[in-house]
C-alpha cells in the first residue's frame, strides 16, 4: 500500500510538473483517498482498492497531457 502511494505521488510530480495549482489538488486527492480507506480491513475491498489506484497511476503516466501557450492561438 505504501509503495503505491509513493508511486502515485512520484507520478503526480512528473505529470504536472510546474503547476503548481494540479500539484496540490492531486495531491490533497491522493491523500483523502488512502485517509478515507485506511482503516478498510477486508481483504477483497483492499484489493479492489489497490487495483483502482494502479489503474489511476498508469492513467495518469499515459493519458495526461500538460500543454503550454506558446503564442496567442498556438498551444
Amino acid at each position: 500500500v505504501l509503495k503505491l502511494f509513493k508511486l502515485l505521488h512520484r507520478t503526480r510530480q512528473e505529470v504536472f510538473k510546474n503547476d503548481t495549482r494540479a500539484l496540490e489538488a492531486a495531491r490533497q486527492k491522493i491523500n483523502e483517498e488512502f485517509r478515507n480507506n485506511q482503516d478498510e480491513t477486508s481483504e477483497e475491498k483492499i484489493d479492489e482498492l489497490l487495483k483502482i489506484a494502479s489503474d489511476v497511476e498508469v492513467i495518469l503516466r499515459t493519458s495526461v497531457v500538460q500543454a503550454v501557450h506558446t503564442d496567442s492561438d498556438k498551444i
